[in-house]
């Protein structure tokens, strides 16, 4: 009996997923220390950004609870204005307009803070308003009846218990300001987006670094949410 004949396609062996794609990562391995160089870029921009920018909200904070009228109008302005306002389009008039009305030529890494903490000062002061009218009046009312005057009042007392109920809603805005930390590549900063970019452009190919960098901020997130986690269990083990 004759042999049967078999279909050239059935002779095909297997196609890899990352043929198939065409994914070339061996290519972006010598950049890997590059990209990663942008870590502490990232960083450097969240964590000064993140200290700026809860002092700032706790302050415009106080100014909403407070009775002093002209103060509590200019934090509810503040925050109507950080929030109505894209952060990318607030990211280039402090870059871009800088140096036309002032002459000062800033640099991205100043740029970047003073955007972002002045952002994040909006949101977080909202966070702590809320954290600072959900603590029983009661506290307040016996601070004062033992003659404890308003500043050791809120720093000692209240603010304390008003951060611990806060802490997820604080973390939230931390994630969200590592996140937005990445549009810096825009003004030129070498941060992980940025220098992605770079080696996307020397090597031709995109998806492989974004890739990497879209993994190394999954990574950074995790790690906080996990280290917040463990603060949170502390905190309620404590109280």
């Amino acid at each position: 009996m004759a042999a049967l004949a078999v279909s050239p396609l059935l002779e095909l062996q297997p196609i890899s997923l990352l043929a198939a794609l065409d994914l070339n990562f061996n290519a972006v391995i010598p950049s890997l220390p590059f990209i990663f160089a942008g870590v502490w870029v990232t960083l450097r921009f969240t964590l000064i950004s993140l200290i700026l920018g809860f002092i700032w909200g706790t302050v415009l904070a106080l100014f909403k609870i407070s009775s002093f009228k002209p103060l509590y109008w200019f934090g509810m302005a503040y925050t109507s204005v950080f929030r109505g306002v894209p952060l990318l389009v607030t990211l280039s008039v402090i870059y871009f307009a800088t140096p036309q009305l002032t002459g000062f030529n800033i640099q991205p890494l100043q740029a970047g803070v003073i955007t972002f903490s002045l952002n994040s000062g909006a949101y977080v002061s909202e966070v702590i308003r809320a954290g600072i009218l959900a603590v029983d009046r009661g506290q307040t009312e016996a601070a004062m009846s033992l003659g404890v005057t308003y500043k050791p009042m809120m720093l000692d007392i209240i603010l304390p218990q008003a951060i611990k109920n806060i802490l997820p809603a604080l973390v939230n805005e931390t994630i969200a300001l590592l996140k937005d930390s990445s549009l810096v590549a825009t003004i030129g900063a070498q941060d992980l987006l940025r220098r992605a970019q770079i080696v996307g452009a020397e090597k031709y190919i995109y998806f492989e670094p974004l890739l990497i960098v879209a993994i190394i901020y999954y990574v950074m997130v995790m790690v906080l949410t996990l280290a917040t986690n463990i603060l949170e269990g502390r905190l309620r083990r404590s109280s």
